[in-house]
């Protein structure tokens, strides 16, 4: 029986694929035999590998679409072809709504939406003269389906980025799937500067139905199980990846008689 997640011969992208969700989806999908691309404003320390294979690195900014052409143009070149394209690059430091800049909110939103929009449009080109098409995976947010203070640009542009799934898998089918991935709490290299220590993130872990965070290699598992044959007829869709989302404060807090 053939492996039905085995990607050999396939070439993917993963933008910001070299630390954090990134690298952990990186990793999988070498692991899979895919070769995989990744790029970043500055080359990490170590490439992510998956099984005997390293990632190829290039450098690119995704705000920039001289960058993002180039960058698909690099891996048609070395690689031959491109058949699966991860929007993962993407972020916001907190700031408070009311009094941040509309400087600071553009950017937020060019990094998070248009910056993927201007990626899946150069993936797409490349993707619609292959004879198999190919799939592009966006990378979203939790903030996508509820309240986000701190980072209210973010939450917008990461919800932006689910809906434009849905259209460009209109327009773009039948030979390029687009799908999104709603991405739960994940701990990560940088995640103490969010939570805390260890008591900080067991804590936050608690919070959560199966009572963990996520971690990268979680993300990395569902964008293999969306690039896969398996996924052959799943496209316009979002996926939540968040271990079953966070419990209702009000259970917490709440002290009514439930018994009868």
């Amino acid at each position: 029986m053939e492996n039905p997640v085995d990607l050999s011969g396939k070439v993917a992208i993963v933008t910001g694929g070299g630390k954090g969700v990134g690298k952990g989806i990186s990793e999988r999908l070498l692991e899979a035999g895919a070769q995989v691309v990744i790029c970043g404003r500055t080359k990490p320390e170590q490439l992510p590998m998956g099984g005997d294979r390293e990632a190829i690195f290039t450098r690119c900014d995704v705000r920039d679409v001289e960058q993002v052409q180039a960058c698909v143009e690099f891996t048609v070149n070395r690689c031959g072809r491109l058949d699966i394209l991860v929007n993962n690059a993407g972020g916001a430091p907190s700031a408070e709504a009311a009094t941040v800049s509309p400087r600071f909110s553009e950017a937020i939103i060019r990094l998070n939406l248009i910056a993927p929009l201007n990626f899946a449009q150069a993936a797409n080109t490349v993707m619609q003269s292959q004879d198999e098409g190919g799939c592009i995976i966006n990378i979203a947010s939790v903030s996508t389906i509820r309240p986000s203070p701190g980072t209210a640009a973010y939450g917008a542009a990461k919800a932006g980025l689910v809906n434009l799934g849905t259209s460009l898998a209109v327009e773009w089918a039948p030979k390029v799937r687009i799908n999104a991935i709603i991405c739960g709490l994940t701990e990560t290299e940088q995640s103490h500067l969010h939570y805390g220590d260890e008591e900080g993130l067991a804590a936050v872990g608690r919070t959560i139905p199966l009572g963990r965070m996520a971690i990268p290699r979680d993300i990395g598992d569902s964008c293999l199980f969306l690039a896969s044959p398996l996924a052959s007829y799943i496209s316009g869709a979002s996926i939540a990846v968040h271990g079953g989302g966070e419990v209702p404060v009000f259970l917490g807090v709440a002290n009514a008689d439930t018994g009868n």
